[in-house]
């Protein structure tokens, strides 16, 4: 079969382009940027890659047409698909029909975390030599690819509330008709497609619904956002997590107690018994809270909490989740795909319990949907309070001003109007042991290997000088 993929380089539908290429299909796919690191990847998997949407692409024409959310009416190429009747489908059912039918779905699903947690989970399963399958929306740095068949029933999957298509607007992940689910936390997000947090709840609502009553569900004891959505009726057994002296419950079936702050070190407890420590590259209690989760999930398809320990120890992370880039003179600088002022507010949390007293300068691009309509704009100032330098950069088409949140920022805050200038002023704030964090879901006009070439650059000259 013939499939054509509009919308391929997203992270979501270029990982349905590999799968479906491993499943023997024929695979193009267009978009209007074709860039790495997906690009690379489709490549290489070879997969033909158009960019642009003209409508010639579809000649001859495919079997299939898998249209990306991304994709809407007036497209040139959406409105040729209908034109001429061809067969098409979106992205999350295309996965169930062809993918998910005879597997033990494990869904990793919340407000933050899931590309990190979905990883961490595919990770302790393939330390246990179950060999899962899995789609992740990023790449993690245990495995090569964002996704692959597996050569067993589990198969893991990133479940976001996103919109599926522009002709099923409920969330992908009532499509993936999970056993095991990892509810990670709940806010408010994607105001593009969401009225309000009500709105997102119900979806999820929609997800517990599909989870038999053999399966799990796993979710934190902190989140009461996630705790009104079981409330709302839940048919499958429900596991909890939390930190020993750091949240609500202390009865909880899985817990960790933190052995250093920054959250590289803890123990692991499941049923009151600890069953080995953590020890791992990942900050923030956040990342303890996904490896808890991940170790729960884990268990309900027969990995034991030791052999979760040691696989969660060996994790390496996840590109583009506070991934160092390099180092230069002195100065680290990290790439963090942060979309929401919880992300931004934990990553920064969870570099200052690493790091103590040294610098920490953000580089931000306010840059999803969500955070471009201003729909977090107040909470923005304090979610960067343990940053000493903050530089945000002010979109061009955004029609709000981010000079409210510099102005209420507890941090030393700078507007900059270009990535240019960016550079330019964070050169001036750096030091020698300092940590430059670029927070942004997308390519923030090339700012990471541009600021450490800078940044190398000036420190020759000073040394030849």
């Amino acid at each position: 079969m013939h499939i054509h993929i509009l919308g391929i380089c997203g992270t979501f539908m270029g990982s349905l382009a590999q799968l479906a290429k491993s499943l023997g299909h024929k695979v193009t796919g267009s978009d209007a940027n074709v860039y790495p690191p997906m690009s690379t990847q489709l490549e290489a998997a070879g997969i033909e890659l158009i960019e642009g949407f003209d409508p010639a692409q579809l000649n001859p024409e495919p079997d299939l047409v898998v249209i990306g959310n991304a994709m809407s009416r007036g497209n040139p190429v959406v409105e040729a698909v209908l034109n001429k009747g061809l067969a098409y489908t979106s992205g999350p059912q295309w996965l169930c029909d062809h993918l998910l039918q005879d597997k033990w779905v494990l869904a990793v699903a919340g407000t933050h975390g899931k590309t990190t947690t979905a990883s961490m989970l595919t990770w302790v399963l393939e330390y246990a030599n179950m060999s899962p399958g899995y789609l992740i929306g990023g790449v993690p740095k245990n495995f090569a690819t964002s996704a692959r068949l597996g050569e067993s029933p589990f198969f893991v999957v990133e479940a976001d509330e996103y919109d599926s298509a522009f002709f099923d607007k409920r969330s992908k992940f009532v499509h993936y008709r999970p056993r095991t689910v990892i509810l990670n936390n709940l806010e408010f997000d994607h105001a593009d497609i969401f009225a309000d947090l009500a709105a997102i709840q119900t979806q999820f609502h929609h997800l517990i619904r599909t989870v038999p009553g053999n399966g799990l569900i796993v979710a934190p004891d902190n989140e009461p956002a996630l705790d009104d959505v079981l409330a709302k009726g839940c048919w499958t057994p429900v596991v909890h997590t939390t930190i020993k002296g750091q949240e609500e419950k202390q009865d909880c079936e899985w817990q960790a107690r933190l052995l250093s702050d920054d959250g590289s070190h803890f123990e692991l407890w499941y049923d009151g018994e600890c069953a080995g420590e953590v020890t791992w590259s990942q900050t923030g209690l956040h990342s303890v809270r996904n490896g808890l989760a991940a170790a729960a999930a884990a268990r309900n398809v027969g990995v034991t909490p030791g052999i979760a320990v040691q696989a969660l120890s060996l994790f390496e992370g996840v590109k583009r989740r506070m991934e160092c880039l390099g180092e230069a003179a002195g100065v680290r600088l990290y790439d963090d795909f942060a979309h929401h002022p919880t992300a931004i507010e934990t990553t920064l949390a969870g570099l200052r319990a690493r790091v103590a007293e040294d610098k920490i300068i953000a580089l931000i691009e306010p840059r999803s949907n969500t955070m471009r309509m201003g729909m977090h704009k107040s909470q923005l100032a304090a979610a960067t309070a343990n940053a000493d330098c903050v530089l945000w950069l002010q979109p061009e088409d955004v029609e709000w001003s981010l000079q409210d949140v510099v102005d209420a920022s507890s941090a030393a805050a700078q507007l900059v109007s270009s990535v240019d200038d960016m550079i330019d002023q964070c050169l001036q704030l750096i030091e020698p042991g300092s940590h430059v964090v670029v927070m942004s879901n997308g390519g923030f006009g090339g700012i990471h290997q541009k600021l450490l070439a800078r940044i190398q650059a000036t420190d020759d000259a000073r040394v030849k000088a």
